[in-house]
């Protein structure tokens, strides 16, 4: 489901969207929507690279999957947070479950 929002915003800014929306043949709209995503995914990157977001958070506030999260971070070149003793429970209770 979408919602309708109304924001206010400085007039440099306007002309950067609608700039960015001309380039790519699109609207404005379209434009805002680009960039809140990648905003959300930059700043999921963030948090996790200081430590203020788990993987699941950060993938959560990306709206991406564990893995697709995974991906993400390495292209960035943002190093795991896991220790081996993470990453050895991890598969231990993978085990119990299956």
């Amino acid at each position: 489901m979408t919602k309708t929002m109304s924001i206010r915003m400085d007039e440099e800014n306007y002309d950067f969207l609608k700039k960015l929306s001309n380039e790519e043949h699109g609207d404005v709209s379209k434009a805002v929507r680009e960039l809140v995503n990648k905003g959300r995914l930059m700043l999921a990157v963030e948090r996790y690279r200081e430590g203020k977001a788990s993987l699941g958070l950060a993938a959560e506030l990306a709206d991406l999957s564990l893995g697709e999260m995974i991906n993400v971070l390495a292209e960035y070149g943002v190093r795991s947070h896991l220790e081996t003793e993470d990453y050895l429970k991890g598969l231990e209770n993978l085990r119990k479950a299956w």
